[in-house]
């Protein structure tokens, strides 16, 4: 099976979404023996090579002072679009409803291969941080939602992600598709736990709660922290460490201090080495992710494959497949809820323990098991193409305007293939008259400052001209008055 796979980002850039798609593109290849492409937007100085897979980067734009880290990939790419044409995937999988699903359904035009979509973020929440003005709010989530629609079959990570979907426009079906956790279950060793937090002031037998995300308000951070202060307020000593960056993190790190509680929060900034993450779950008591904006959280599961229960908000997507008090705790959006669970936790932290080992045996799925069902589910959609089943989507206008892009891009291809010395031949050519005109150029300048030189000294010479003149004038005039005076 041939798998093109889409993404917005892709390393060096680390997030969500790209761990996803690199997993993906890893266990595919490696397990099951597919053919992987990836396309993705081209970074600066990035090695795309080092892959057991194809990595098809296209050309790409600095958006990094719009949106911190990221750049806008360019889906109509010639020379991209076309690799990815040539290859014939039998399934297109986009991850990413901007680039990646415009070049998604270019490919799918051109090769008829069915396009999988997965919603994994909220959109219209990243849109409402983009956009202020609520009309571009609003239109930018249609084209969203429409390009979406396009899409032979959407999947999303949680059934609260569908949801989120549904209440954005979306009419059409989804599946759920969870993402796995790229953990192996089991424990820190203690040496391992001492290296990674040896360096925090973390007593045995104080509760060390843990979050793991990146420091942005929308997380829920400052509930953490009102309900910490609300701890302290109460004499209940306590660890929090928070790991993480974001552009929220000297906000927080104020606010610590402001609430007098510096001493027992730390924050560690970005954590990548696995087993340090590993080591940090397997010393915590409970991890404390109250965000309501993720779709799947998979820190969540991540904690739990170390054996680390948390505390979730009621109704998140987060929390789905939690029973209270069982394989995690539910809370409601409130610091007042959140402190009453830490004092409880506080107060016995082998019933946290227990709630953690529940957690790692029924919510721990692994990214080998995730795979392998959206794999079986792409021979499944195969299928069902092949017996008319499902009919690929019918095109739009905006697909006709693809279609003529794609046209486009074959005839700009046949160019691009014209033999190489006749290239050269027209580079040199060019360069020759590119010399003549520079050279014409620089002689053209060259009179021109012989003209100004020549004119800046005549301006210097009548200057000086007009300055005698004028001397004679004035003691001319002097004279005169001189006389008069001895008249006088």
């Amino acid at each position: 099976m041939k798998v093109c796979l889409l993404n917005d980002s892709f390393p060096p850039v680390i997030d969500g979404v790209a761990n996803v798609v690199t997993n993906y593109a890893h266990i595919l290849t490696a397990k099951h023996g597919a053919e992987v492409m990836v396309g993705t937007p081209r970074y600066p100085d990035a090695d795309y090579d080092n892959y057991p897979f194809q990595v098809v980067p296209y050309r790409s734009f600095d958006t990094t002072k719009i949106v911190k880290g990221y750049r806008a990939g360019n889906p109509l790419a010639v020379r991209s679009a076309k690799r990815m044409i040539d290859f014939q995937p039998d399934i297109i999988h986009s991850h990413c409803p901007v680039s990646s699903n415009v070049l998604a359904r270019l490919v799918r035009n051109e090769t008829s291969a069915p396009v999988v979509f997965t919603y994994h973020t909220k959109f219209d929440v990243d849109i409402a941080r983009a956009v202020k003005d609520k009309f571009l709010q609003q239109e930018s989530i249609k084209v969203l939602v429409n390009t979406i629609s396009a899409c032979d079959e959407v999947w999303c990570v949680s059934e609260g992600a569908g949801e989120n979907l549904k209440s954005l426009g979306y009419e059409g079906e989804y599946r759920v598709v969870s993402n796995g956790v790229d953990f192996e279950k089991g424990m820190a060793s203690e040496e391992a736990i001492k290296e990674a937090t040896g360096d925090y002031d973390l007593p045995e037998n104080v509760p060390l709660f843990l979050f793991v995300g990146r420091m942005m308000a929308y997380k829920g951070i400052p509930l953490i922290l009102d309900a910490l202060k609300m701890l302290k307020e109460k004499d209940i000593d306590f660890r929090m460490v928070f790991v993480g960056k974001g552009a929220d993190l000297d906000g927080f790190i104020a606010t610590a201090e402001e609430y007098g509680i510096s001493d027992k929060v730390f924050f560690t900034g970005a954590i990548y080495d696995r087993e340090a993450l590993r080591a940090w779950n397997t010393r915590a008591d409970l991890f404390v992710f109250p965000s309501t904006y993720d779709t799947n959280g998979i820190v969540v599961r991540e904690a739990a494959a170390c054996g680390l229960a948390s505390a979730l908000i009621r109704n998140s997507c987060a929390a789905e497949g939690i029973t209270d008090d069982r394989n995690g705790f539910i809370i409601d959006e409130n610091a007042e809820s959140l402190a009453e669970l830490l004092t409880r936790v506080s107060k016995d932290l082998d019933h946290a323990r227990k709630v953690g080992e529940n957690a790692m045996n029924e919510i721990y799925i692994s990214w080998e098991d995730a795979v392998s069902d959206a794999y079986d589910r792409y021979g499944e959609i195969l299928e069902d193409v092949r017996a008319g089943k499902m009919e690929i989507r019918r095109k739009t206008m905006t697909d006709h305007m693809l279609d003529a892009t794609a046209d486009f891009i074959n005839k700009t291809d046949k160019i691009l293939n014209i033999p190489r010395k006749t290239f050269e031949g027209m580079i040199d050519n060019t360069m020759e008259m590119v010399d003549y005109i520079i050279d014409a150029q620089e002689r053209r300048n060259e009179e021109l400052r012989s003209i100004f030189d020549s004119a800046e000294q005549s301006m210097a010479e009548m200057y000086e001209k007009q300055e005698r003149m004028t001397d004679s004038i004035r003691k001319g005039f002097k004279e005169v008055i001189d006389d008069a005076k001895r008249l006088v």
